[in-house]
This record gives C-alpha cells, sequence and structure tokens, in this order.
C-alpha cells in the first residue's frame, strides 16, 4: 500500500517547478491532490498526466494566493470534491529576486509578501479546521536566502522569514490538535532558476561551488519525498523543524 493512499494533498504552485515535483512525489504515493496557481493551462496539463500516470484524482483551481477570496475559493471546492485535507504545502511565491535592497520599490516588497507570506497565512486559517479534523499536516517551504543572507533576495528572504515565523506559532497553538507545521528550505533546480543563472551565472558557479554534493535538487526525487515523509505518518511526531534541503550547503550547529 502506498504512504498516503486516499489522502488529500493541496499544493500551491503545483503546475510547475518545485510544485510539480512535489505532486509527482505525493501522487505517485497515492495522494489525491487539489493544484492552485495562476496559469490554468498548465494545473490542466499536469493534472492530466498525473492522473494517467498514478491513477490518483487531481483537482486542478486558478488561484492567486494573495487574494483572500480566491484561497477560500480553492478551500471550498476542495471540500466539495474530496470532504477533506490531509496536508497543505504552501509553495508558490513570487519575488524581485536579483535585485539589491536599495533597488527595491514598495511595489516589489509587496509582491514578496503578498505572494509568500500572505497566502500561507490565508491557506492555514483556512484549512485549519479540515487538518484539525483529519490530524493532517502543513509543509512551508522557505529559504537559504532568508537563512543565510544571501544577496540580492532581500524581499524574498523577508517573505521567506515570515513564513517560518508563523510556521513555529502554528506548530505551538496547533500541537494540541494533532497538526504538525513543519519547513522546508530547498536548493532546488526550476525555471526560474535557470532565469537566474543565465543572469547571473558568476553567482550561479560561485553557488554551486559552495554545494556539497555538488548540483541542485530536483524537485520530484530529491525535495518530494522528503515532504511525502513530513506528510505521512512516519513523522507523527516531527513538527516546529526547518529542514534545509541544499545538498550540504544549509550546514547548521
Amino acid at each position: 500500500m502506498r504512504k498516503l493512499e486516499g489522502k488529500v494533498a493541496i499544493i500551491t504552485g503545483g503546475g510547475k517547478g518545485i510544485g510539480y515535483g512535489l505532486a509527482t512525489a505525493f501522487a505517485r504515493e497515492g495522494a489525491n491532490l487539489v493544484l492552485t496557481g495562476r496559469q490554468e493551462s498548465a494545473l490542466i496539463e499536469a493534472k492530466e498526466k498525473l492522473e494517467k500516470e498514478f491513477g490518483v484524482a487531481v483537482l486542478p483551481v486558478q488561484a492567486d494566493g494573495e487574494k483572500e477570496e480566491d484561497v477560500k475559493n480553492v478551500i471550498q471546492k476542495t471540500a466539495e470534491k474530496f470532504g477533506r485535507i490531509d496536508t497543505l504545502i504552501n509553495n508558490a511565491q513570487a519575488s524581485k529576486s536579483g535585485l539589491t535592497l536599495i533597488e527595491h520599490t514598495k511595489e516589489d516588497f509587496d509582491l514578496a509578501i503578498y505572494s509568500g507570506l500572505y497566502a500561507a497565512f490565508y491557506y492555514m486559517r483556512e484549512c485549519y479546521p479540515y487538518l484539525k479534523e483529519t490530524k493532517g499536516s502543513v509543509i512551508n517551504f522557505a529559504t537559504g536566502a532568508g537563512l543565510f543572507g544571501k544577496p540580492g533576495q532581500s524581499s524574498y528572504a523577508a517573505a521567506k522569514e515570515g513564513i517560518r515565523g508563523l510556521s513555529r506559532v502554528a506548530a505551538t497553538e496547533w500541537g494540541p490538535d494533532n497538526i504538525r507545521v513543519n519547513v522546508v528550505c530547498p536548493l532546488a533546480m526550476t525555471p526560474g532558476l535557470e532565469k537566474w543563472k543565465s543572469e547571473y551565472p558568476e553567482l550561479f558557479e560561485k553557488t554551486i561551488q559552495g554545494i556539497p554534493l555538488g548540483r541542485f535538487a530536483e524537485p520530484a526525487t530529491d525535495i518530494g519525498p522528503v515532504c511525502v515523509f513530513l506528510a505521512s505518518d512516519d513523522a507523527h511526531y516531527l513538527t516546529g523543524e526547518t529542514i534545509t534541503l541544499q545538498g550540504g550547503s544549509g550546514l547548521r550547529p
């Protein structure tokens, strides 16, 4: 029997990049999925591939996480289709990565905060009653940019560190409800990273040199299985933690 057979997971930004890799890992373990994102075509394509390959049910819902009404619609449609929520993964994030702090405008800063921190808050709040019922879990995505102060990542790092703080408080408040809340900081190859590589090749090479395993993670095979573990009963006593999946570059005491 697959680890997440019959479970239901919401994955924001699930149509491409890390989100699609996570969706693949969860579908492989039998989870039914709700994939959200701004591009409906990417979500539909993901649905068709995942249902065909893994035999799970996938609900694509076009949504902008910074809009409270969109998030409420996602949760309503999830409840109508599946009647439960076992795992929430807040993966989606937009930002002006590459701009220095002094180059940021308020609009640039707002982009990161609203698409990341506000979206995580909205999804967590709206999912809470369902997660309490299933004794479920939340997996929020943060970044080494915030942990280690990476240059050109000020608004992105600020949003993600806000998410880490939110996650720790939620882990404390929701522990009595047996809801687990953990954070993953990945260093994965994505379309956004490919773009960053082409724009900042020297910084990219320097980053690679600082990774003991010598590569960026593959979302479906390096990041996804760890998130499957966090969502499974195997991690029933793990909450409030930040896990750095960065090939050894996130070494911490």
